[in-house]
């Protein structure tokens, strides 16, 4: 018998007391810590160098995001402030460890405390009580790093549950910058003044920005995750225009699905949406680029996270709406083939969807509905994909096909509401993301 689902704050009330009480009763074991004489600063985020628990389980992402390029008018930094990153996490497992980015930066950046934790409810600041780690590096309790590397901290011993809000905070002393972000997280963190990495309180966390700063990955040891899902894409993957602080992107509800559908995968789904993104071009500018394409940064947005088994591709519209415009659909299929060789070189099977309707939207000319058209004409065909999942028959209007449906239009006539991104998560073949890559196309 279907029952109603609790109210949000009931529901989140619940779970943040399950996971109280599960930290008090979890007994994980770790093993040590190695570096392969590594400095920590410099250890690629696949390293197998940390501590991992005894018992059976494996790594797997359980949260990741794209950084999306330098932060404007952050050229200092922001020294002698506490970051509060707020993420929802999508795996239950006993252990955890993040991913810091100093990609963008053009100096060190020193971390001198940072810690992880379970939220109280969703969005807050505040910690759930017993629940706070510090997190160390290399052994260490600061570390530095290094302009354009990234830094992946000790696993800690913390028992999280899939559906809660973790709050991942950074201390720096010194100014270092520019600041590498995701500038669309559709999810509020917070600020504080001085080192407050450990407050659990969150009272002085009274500064809000909706961002991702420095953190770009959580990993998570788990004995239910049997890998993850990379929603690699745009900013239609991104979520733009959902509800803030709702988790209502398309990765979200698909997310939800694995974790309660009979006979579903149980993966996590990673993140790695990017607003503007291209299959081709990166922004202009000088290297590391803002906005890179997703040739650019399949290996370090995809290839690199923790127990990947599938990707699923939402790329292409960009590269017909932005200038310079694409307008040879060919090209844009080329690119598509050429990330869908490297992820099968790693054994990753891919799942493709058609470009979205995006009639109507500002600019947007009856040739670029063409090479639209045609993308999705050759990825229909098969020859591309290991499956296809159809975002463009799922969206649009059947009055006006090229279109979106007026019930899934957020109001731009290019990005979904949330009842639009609900509808492309329900698309999805579950049983599209099992099997094996297909190693000929």
């Amino acid at each position: 018998m279907n029952r109603p689902p609790l109210p949000r704050g009931t529901a989140y009330a619940v779970l943040a007391a399950l996971a109280a009480v599960v930290i008090l009763v979890s007994t994980a074991i770790f093993v040590g810590v190695g570096g392969h004489g590594q400095s920590p600063a410099a250890r690629p985020h696949e390293a197998h160098g940390t501590a991992a628990p005894a018992a059976s389980g494996e790594w797997v992402g359980s949260w990741s995001t794209a950084p999306s390029g330098a932060e404007p008018n952050t050229r200092r930094g922001y020294p002698g402030l506490s970051i509060r990153n707020v993420v929802h996490n999508g795996v239950s497992g006993t252990a955890a460890r993040i991913q810091l980015s100093n990609l963008y930066g053009a100096q060190p950046l020193p971390v001198t405390h940072a810690s992880l934790a379970l939220a109280s409810a969703n969005g807050s600041p505040a910690a759930v009580p017993g629940s706070m780690r510090r997190l160390s590096f290399g052994g260490q309790p600061t570390a530095t790093i290094p302009p354009g590397q990234t830094l992946l901290s000790d696993p800690v011993q913390l028992a999280v549950t899939a559906g809660a809000d973790l709050l991942v905070t950074t201390y720096s002393p010194t100014p270092s910058g520019p600041v590498t972000y995701q500038n669309q997280s559709r999810q509020t963190s917070y600020v504080a003044h001085g080192d407050q990495a450990e407050d659990t309180r969150g009272a002085g966390y009274t500064t809000k920005f909706q961002a991702w700063r420095y953190l770009t990955a959580v990993d998570v040891w788990s004995q239910e995750a049997r890998g993850a899902v990379v929603a690699f894409g745009d900013s239609i993957t991104v979520g733009y225009n959902s509800t803030p602080g709702a988790n209502h992107r398309w990765p979200d509800f698909l997310a939800a699905r694995l974790r309660s559908e009979p006979g579903a995968p149980r993966y996590s789904v990673l993140n790695e949406g990017i607003s503007g993104n291209r299959v081709l071009l990166s922004n202009a500018g000088p290297a590391p680029a803002n906005n890179a394409s997703g040739l650019e940064r399949f290996d370090r947005d995809v290839l690199s996270r923790a127990g990947v088994r599938v990707v699923v591709m939402a790329l292409g519209v960009n590269d017909i709406l932005r200038t310079p415009q694409q307008k040879d659909p060919e090209r844009i299929v080329a690119g598509l083939r050429k990330l869908v060789e490297r992820a099968h070189a790693r054994g990753l099977r891919v799942v493709g969807a058609t470009l979205t309707p995006f009639g109507g939207h500002k600019g947007a000319v009856d040739l670029q509905e063409v090479t639209r058209q045609r993308v999705n004409e050759t990825i229909r065909s098969g020859r591309v994909f290991d499956a296809v999942v159809d975002f463009d028959r799922a969206l649009r209007d059947p009055v006006d096909p090229e279109a979106l449906l007026p019930a899934y239009d957020s109001g731009d006539h290019l990005h979904p509401n949330d009842a639009g991104y609900r509808v492309m998560a329900d698309a999805i073949d579950i049983e599209a993301l099992k099997g094996e890559a297909v190693t000929a196309l």
